[in-house]
């Protein structure tokens, strides 16, 4: 199974977030990842919920993450983990990013989506995935 991934400059949307469910396809993904000088993103069914990984390990070695967007990041887990959408074996990074518990496919989907934007230095996503208020 192939996959393409994003450019360096160019975040993933949800849409094409590789599913990386089981180790040949999410050792495809990395590898893809890999070859594309790309931070590696993908969601994996654990059963009945989703996880979502990201690995910046992946990018072109001139990739940082600036402290901002790995603070933001921090704020998002604590936020998910606080409102029970995501477990806490959640592990918010730097090296290597994970959200378990995940609901829906769907939903990995669009935070998998933010988390690569946040990592590109976009933090606009992540605030739209994950707000800092819950609507009443």
């Amino acid at each position: 199974m192939m996959f393409l991934m994003p450019s360096l400059r160019s975040p993933c949307p949800a849409h094409l977030i590789p599913d990386a469910t089981g180790l040949d396809t999410f050792n495809a993904a990395y590898k893809a990842a890999k070859m594309a000088d790309a931070v590696y993103v993908g969601v994996e069914r654990r059963g009945r919920r989703w996880t979502v990984k990201a690995d910046p390990l992946t990018a072109a070695a001139g990739h940082v993450i600036d402290d901002c967007a790995h603070e933001a990041v921090c704020r998002a887990v604590i936020r998910l983990v606080r409102s029970g959408e995501i477990s806490a074996s959640s592990g918010p990074g730097p090296g290597y990013y994970t959200l378990n518990g995940v609901a829906s496919e769907g939903r990995a989907r669009e935070l998998a989506a933010a988390l690569h934007a946040a990592l590109y230095g976009d933090l606009k996503p992540l605030a739209r995935a994950v707000p800092t208020t819950v609507p009443s």
